[in-house]
């Protein structure tokens, strides 16, 4: 089952599966690494602030609506 980035919890990965996006978008995530196959964990969440995560050994905060666009297959 595919769920949005954002709604992993704090502590919780998931493995990218698909971007839902403009063009623009998609290929500016691409550019930091959220390539389907790309394992990513949530590091802190806050509603309704941004999501800090980890991937590919760096950690960047994204937009809730921008994580929203982010589907992952949840990694247990």
């Amino acid at each position: 089952m595919y769920i949005p980035l954002s709604m992993l919890l704090e502590g919780e990965s998931g493995m990218v599966v698909d971007i839902r996006g403009g063009r623009g978008l998609v290929r500016r995530l691409l550019e930091l690494g959220f390539t389907p196959g790309t394992r990513v964990k949530v590091l802190k969440t806050s509603s309704p602030g941004p999501v800090l995560v980890e991937v590919r050994e760096s950690r960047i905060a994204i937009g809730r609506g921008v994580a929203m666009k982010i589907l992952v297959e949840v990694v247990r």
